[in-house]
């Protein structure tokens, strides 16, 4: 009796889905690298400004225009590190890869961010979406075309950085892009973190519309929306709901193409507080028929451990990857010992990756208060890499194991299915600002093909 008893609780609990804690085997099938001192010069038609990018990444972002002049470090939090690149940079570097979609012949759609981090200091830093193609075999990632963002026709509702050029060319002071998806009729939708907004931009690039978030009734908007002022009165506040940098950091597209999901990177405030109104986001559905909102948004619960999500797509017509992370950078074997801080002569880790993983989620299965299902995770910190695929694995731990690789950066922020078994993730490389590979290097645009069959095959 007992031998049948739990011969039927095992069969039982094969039958279940997996839960949310469900870890899969991610194996590395290929690692592709672009250096991070990449960089491409502004089109022809662009003002000569645009020759030089980072005048303005100093402190109090004060113009600096000689070029190579201001040795980059790490991040502030994260130790003095040098990054061994220096400001500002001769052309327009291709960093920041915050967006990725599958073209489905071995190349990828891809976005980069708003320049170098924020609004005050990427006046000078253009606006770009990138066709890349990785080879596996060599580890080279080619860039095969670079699209400068642009508004010809005065279709944003503010003044632009360039307002009163000929091209008007978009630049990291205009909007913060930060997920991709191409539409049915060659358009692009690309989700912003300064409104937050979505842009409609035509297959150049050029800007068709700005659609501002709604949600239940409400225009949210961040700290960066052009439509907030700093009031006269210095007491007085300046009410938003979206978090600085929490905008649309994932954006997924139901494989019809009639729906986008639009994830926010972090929590949104409680309405009239500073506080989260909770441990998750929203994920709003936009109508691409319609070029509206639904008024639909369902709810993601993050876990215990992170702090905001990456990247958004979808599997299939309710199944979806999502990037979670920690703030952390580089290899937790190189951590600051207790008491002891990093310097530029003896530099360690002070704020090591711990949490780093790719979540797949039923959007199909929403419970009574609109939190989406979570399937399962693989682990960025634990592939496995018994083929020794790896290009490069940095500064690790003495006695590392050879044949684990770890994804340890700070912002990781794309992923996509490539096929039935496998999906491509990549980094977000903060140029030259973020040094999670090595502890005095700055990062390079990396992109990772993962062996997963297990994970995209749960339900």
């Amino acid at each position: 009796m007992r031998r049948l008893l739990l011969a039927t609780v095992f069969s039982l609990a094969a039958a279940l889905p997996a839960s949310a804690d469900t870890r899969f085997e991610a194996v590395l099938a290929g690692h592709a690298v672009l250096p991070a001192a990449t960089f491409v010069a502004p089109p022809e038609d662009a003002p000569e400004y645009f020759r030089i990018s980072g005048r303005f990444t100093g402190p109090g972002n004060v113009r600096n225009e000689r070029p190579g002049s201001v040795p980059s470090v790490s991040l502030p939090g994260y130790g003095a590190r040098r990054t061994g690149l220096a400001l500002p940079f001769e052309g327009q570097p291709l960093q920041g890869w915050s967006g990725i979609v599958t073209l489905g012949d071995g190349s990828y759609l891809i976005t980069g961010d708003n320049g170098f981090g924020n609004r005050r200091n990427s006046p000078d830093a253009m606006l770009m979406v990138f066709r890349v193609r990785p080879d596996w075999t060599s580890g080279a990632v080619a860039v095969e075309r670079t699209i400068f963002l642009s508004d010809p026709n005065r279709v944003a509702p503010f003044p632009i950085q360039a307002e009163t050029t000929t091209t008007r060319y978009l630049t990291g002071a205009d909007f913060d892009i930060e997920s991709i998806q191409p539409l049915p009729d060659g358009t692009m939708m690309i989700g912003d973190e300064f409104g937050p907004y979505l842009l409609h931009v035509d297959a150049e690039g050029r800007l068709l519309r700005v659609i501002e978030t709604v949600l239940d009734g409400e225009t949210l908007r961040a700290p960066d929306n052009q439509a907030l002022s700093i009031p006269a009165n210095p007491t007085a506040g300046v009410p938003h709901r979206v978090r600085r940098s929490g905008g649309f950091e994932g954006m997924a597209r139901t494989p019809d193409g009639r729906t986008l999901w639009a994830l926010l990177e972090q929590p949104l405030f409680a309405a009239g507080t500073n506080q989260p109104e909770g441990q998750f986001l929203r994920v709003l559905q936009f109508d691409v028929t319609r070029m509206e909102w639904t008024g639909r948004n369902l709810r993601y619960r993050l876990e215990p451990g992170a702090t905001a999500i990456g990247d958004f797509n979808m599997i299939d017509d309710r199944r979806a990857l999502v990037i979670e992370r920690d703030n952390g950078e580089g290899d937790p074997g190189r951590a600051c010992a207790q008491g002891v801080e990093s310097t530029h002569e003896a530099p360690c880790f002070a704020r090591p990756a711990q949490f780093k993983r790719i979540y797949v989620v039923d959007l199909g299965a929403v419970d009574a208060e609109g939190f989406v299902r979570k399937i399962g995770h693989v682990d960025l910190m634990a592939i496995r890499d018994p083929q020794n695929r790896a290009r490069q694995r940095g500064d690790r731990a003495e006695g590392a194991p050879g044949d684990v690789f770890t994804f340890p950066f700070f912002t990781i922020e794309n992923v996509a299915v490539v096929d039935e078994d496998h999906i491509i993730v990549g980094n977000d490389n903060n140029l030259p600002f973020s040094a999670g590979r090595h502890l005095s290097r700055a990062d390079d645009n990396e992109l990772i093909l993962l062996r997963v069959p297990e994970l995209l095959r749960a339900r």
